[in-house]
């Protein structure tokens, strides 16, 4: 394995990070974009499906992407390896998004299906690969994935940006189609660098076949594990069912982003501006998009320094992708600047999520490598609670729009702090869960259990949808400040439950930190 580090990580996390970039590049590009197509009206492109429904299909698209992994992670296991699966679930879901690509019932449920299965290889196995790099190191780890939540977000950011642009100002199948142009880039980058990971990540009969022929010292090294007694382990997996219980709540009221927040966007926020607070916005627009671009590119520039001369076909790809993103960013910004009045598409307030994250990803990460690194209950604990707090902003934006209203013209500035607190809460829960698992969980059941795990973010998804899609019932009977006041009320409440069990948890860790 490449031991030259690139901002104190190995050089294969970075691989990692703009695999996974480009995966959720596609994921959240078409995610933005998906109940906004299907709500919109026949004039305007969508398919005028109702509210309620479309937010039923997309909680149920987001789950099955999450109980998908407990069949990857086995059969990654079991038959492929971690790297095999990677690669293989990167191009079923390239076919995936370019089945959406197509304007009809057919191409929307097949690219659904085959998105969904895509996932189930991709998801838990690259996050495998980077314990297996961090075995030796597991004081890196929380860190390690905090930095490879950024790429994460990286992606999110720019999938949302551009998929979401294309989609709502030149068509919306064509924003579905560039969702799979990057996935099928970052399969390429992935599959000619695999060999930075040395024997990490083969296949089980590869891995036995290096054992039984002695080329095995860096293997045997990775294989090897402490013996825990039974109890031990029990306890272990104990918290990470705690945490997988509390994970359900974080995404059931997280994952509105796509849906309720998205709606409330696109329908009761005003997004025109003119004069000189769209000129303002422009400005601001240009900063947000540029600055973390240049920051991502320059990464990817030291990444070259190390990799370019071992792995050139891989950086070729990846260079390639860059130059089109950078290709595209150029021409949106240019035809913004050229127009008279500013509307803000819907889309465009999720990319603050992904923004928020590159921008405190790095903070984040140092603070949990230091001594002020809090047990994971209570970080659990503070997301839910900031994550609470940002949907309390909301219900205070909403207090003047009226019972039963379908449109209003409240200020973006609600949304605007509403993702700032969402995202603080996402960092403080969802990076640190896995760095969790990967610490409680044998080196042998990884992938199954991070398969467990991503059920638990299932559920949350599921939630999310079913309670969206009663956004007008509920605004209907009362109003739009009582709809966010449950997600309010409930994340908070769980969040200052778990921090209250932090004695019991710490104890049942048995010593992991």
């Amino acid at each position: 394995m490449n031991r030259k580090l690139l901002m104190g990580h190995p050089s294969g996390l970075f691989v990692l990070f703009f695999t996974e970039m480009w995966e959720r590049f596609s994921y959240y590009g078409m995610r933005a974009i998906l109940v906004l197509f299907l709500t919109r009206s026949i004039l305007e492109g969508g398919w005028e499906w109702s509210r309620e429904d479309a937010l039923s299909l997309y909680g149920t698209y987001t789950m099955l992407v999450y109980f998908s992994p407990i069949i990857g992670g086995f059969l990654a296991d079991r038959f492929f390896g971690y790297r095999k699966a990677v690669a293989l679930g990167a191009f079923i879901m390239t076919l995936g998004h370019a089945a959406m690509a197509l304007d009809t019932p057919f191409g929307l449920y097949a690219g659904i299906g085959l998105l969904v299965a895509g996932n189930g290889l991709f998801k838990p196995n690259i996050t495998s690969i980077i314990s297996g790099i961090y075995k030796n190191a597991q004081d890196k780890k929380d860190g390690a994935f905090t930095i490879f939540y950024m790429g994460v977000n990286a992606g999110a950011f720019l999938g949302i940006l551009l998929c979401g642009y294309i989609g709502e100002t030149v068509g919306w199948h064509y924003g579905f189609g560039l969702a799979g142009i990057f996935m099928f880039f970052g399969m390429l980058q992935f599959w000619f660098a695999q060999g930075i990971f040395g024997n990490l990540g083969l296949s089980p009969a590869k891995t036995k076949a290096l054992q039984e022929t002695d080329i095995k010292e860096e293997v045997t090294e990775e294989v090897k594990e402490e013996v825990v007694p039974a109890k031990v382990q029990r306890d272990r997996y104990i918290v990470v069912g705690i945490l997988a219980f509390f994970t359900v709540f974080f995404w059931a009221a997280f994952e509105q982003a796509g849906g309720s927040m998205t709606i409330f966007a696109a329908d009761y926020t005003d997004r025109v501006l003119e004069g000189n607070s769209a000129l303002a916005f422009r400005i601001a627009n240009t900063l947000l998009t540029v600055v973390p671009l240049a920051i991502i590119t320059y990464v990817l520039f030291k990444l070259f320094q190390i990799t370019f001369k071992k792995y050139a076909l891989s950086n070729i790809f990846l260079g390639t992708s860059f130059a089109i993103i950078w290709g595209i960013v150029i021409w949106k910004l240019y035809v913004e600047f050229s127009n008279d009045v500013a509307e803000i598409p819907a889309s465009w307030f999720s990319i603050l999520n992904s923004f928020y994250i590159i921008a405190f990803a790095p903070l984040v990460s140092k603070i949990w490598e230091s001594k002020f690194n809090p047990p994971a209950s209570v970080k659990f604990g503070i997301g839910l609670v900031l994550l609470g707090l940002g949907f309390g902003v909301l219900a205070y934006g909403s207090t003047n729009i009226p019972q039963g209203a379908q449109t209003a013209s409240v200020s973006i500035i609600w949304l605007i702090l509403a993702y700032l607190l969402h995202t603080l809460g996402e960092l403080s829960l969802s990076p640190v869960g896995l760095s969790y698992v990967s610490k409680l969980v044998p080196a042998a059941k990884i992938g199954l259990m991070f398969g467990l795990w991503y059920i638990a973010v299932g559920l949350g998804n599921k939630a999310a949808g079913e309670m969206g899609g009663m956004i007008d019932k509920i605004t209907a009977a009362y109003d739009m400040t009582t709809f966010f006041l449950i997600f309010t009320i409930v994340p908070v409440t769980a969040g200052l439950i778990v921090m209250g069990l932090t004695p019991m948890m710490k104890k049942l860790m048995h010593g992991v930190r």
